[in-house]
């Protein structure tokens, strides 16, 4: 189909194809029906035409009849028509008396065999005879009995056509014809393939709405459509909101989930505490390891079962999501210290949920504060390709070869402390939930960047 906004690649699928199609037959149909039944009309007026020239000639036939000095009957006056004078010319007359038969000289030799059936006085008849060179002829005849001074006998007279001048007549006004009936054809497909466009805009009207839905520039697909698309519109609108809510129905359990194992998990911390002041250090250093293990494991479950609802198309703004996450952890020990530089332009939009961001931006935060030296650095561009975000810190690195083994299932930048956000597995399960992606880089001047990515839709 013509797609986006222009052409779209037409297929065996495509309804605008189909339609096209199926116009353009039907076209071709009508216009080759009205070219036979035109030409058809053209040769039925034409053979009236030439039925009322022979009835001319037919009546100059017989008014030319007259008796010589001799008492013969001959053709005193012949029809003016030059044909007549010209030998198989194509138009013939032809008189038969009690005493001869007399005819035109384009008769030649030949003779008109007229059909033996009577006819009343004056009476005329229209028929086909074959022609002296096998052609087929129209034959306009009349039986007259001649006034007194003629001899008062009954005459037969007849003129007659080629047929063939009908069929030429005919198939030149066929041949005149035909470029009319193509420049109508072609008038009447592009007026076909305007109103396959007008008739199928709604539907590329909704493919627009669902890309902007899909993309996060509205929530619904709206009203705004003829009446015939308008509850196709309404079914996806009440689809969307039906979507909506088993998602917030999920973050509302997956927050529920939180809330009653996290509890246990502080008081398991106050309990190391307790244990920690009773001198059992190493077993206090066991229990801990095991509670940061269970932690960690819900934290990545909770976000897990989160993202199995499905997103639904939102944006944000990182530069506010990054001004929250820094604020935060400026004020944890391992921050305070460090030169927080926020650079992500305030009037960039990424197509991600603000909630998702935190906690993507959380963890990245999170771990260039545990590594830095002396400063941490967020940036954010668009191109073509979507939306970059860097969180970039001055510490020590990563090996290049280490680099998957810490976005691996489990895996954390160290093996010391607790630690507080969702790690780099979670973070890369929420990126992918948005078509998203998580990469570790050397930063400029030594250092790890870590790139979010996230393509923006189209549209």
């Amino acid at each position: 189909m013509l797609g986006g906004k222009g052409w779209t690649r037409l297929s065996l699928s495509s309804v605008r194809l189909r339609l096209l199609v199926a116009g353009a037959v039907s076209i071709l149909v009508a216009l080759a029906l009205a070219g036979v039944g035109l030409a058809l009309l053209f040769e039925r007026h034409v053979e009236r035409r030439a039925v009322a020239e022979l009835a001319t000639h037919l009546d100059q036939v017989i008014a030319g009849l007259d008796r010589t000095a001799a008492d013969a009957l001959i053709e005193a006056r012949r029809p003016a028509d030059p044909r007549f004078d010209h030998p198989l010319s194509g138009l013939y007359w032809q008189v038969e008396t009690p005493e001869a038969v007399l005819r035109s000289r384009s008769l030649w030799d030949a003779r008109l065999a007229l059909s033996p059936d009577d006819l009343a006085d004056g009476q005329v008849h229209e028929h086909s005879l074959t022609g002296p060179a096998g052609q087929r002829l129209l034959v306009l005849e009349r039986r007259v009995i001649l006034p007194e001074r003629l001899g008062g006998v009954p005459v037969r007279a007849a003129v007659a056509l080629d047929r063939a001048q009908v069929r030429t007549a005919t198939a030149a006004f066929a041949a005149d014809l035909l470029p009319y009936l193509a420049v109508l054809g072609l008038g009447l497909m592009v007026a076909s393939w305007a109103q396959v466009s007008v008739g199928l805009r709604p539907l590329q009207a909704i493919r627009e709405r669902v890309e902007a839905v899909r993309s996060g520039r509205a929530t619904r697909l709206g009203t705004a459509f003829p009446a015939e698309v308008r509850p196709l519109a309404g079914e996806v609108d009440a689809l969307l909101a039906a979507r909506e809510a088993d998602v917030t129905r999920a973050r509302a359990r997956a927050a529920d989930l939180a809330h009653g194992l996290k509890t246990p998990l502080q008081a398991l911390a106050g309990d190391i505490d307790r244990v920690r002041a009773l001198d059992q250090g190493p077993l206090a250093d066991g229990i801990a390891q095991v509670a940061a293990a269970m932690r960690r494991h819900v934290d990545r479950e909770l976000a897990r079962a989160r993202l199995a609802a499905g997103v639904t198309p939102a944006t944000c703004r990182p530069a506010d999501v990054a001004t929250r996450v820094v604020g935060v952890v400026r004020r944890t020990p391992q921050g305070e210290p460090l030169e927080w530089r926020n650079a992500i332009p305030a009037d960039l939009v990424a197509p991600i949920d603000g909630d998702d961001l935190t906690e993507v931006l959380g963890a990245l935060v999170e771990n260039a504060a545990r590594h830095a030296a002396r400063a941490v650095g967020l940036t954010g561009t668009r191109d073509v390709g979507g939306v970059t975000l860097t969180v970039r810190d001055d510490g020590p690195g990563i090996p290049a070869d280490r680099r998957r083994a810490v976005l691996d299932r489990g895996e954390r930048l160290d093996a010391q402390g607790e630690g507080s956000g969702l790690g780099l597995a979670i973070a890369q399960d929420i990126l992918a939930a948005w078509g998203g992606a998580l990469a570790l880089d050397d930063a400029p001047g030594g250092g790890l960047a870590a790139r979010i990515t996230l393509p923006v839709p189209k549209g």
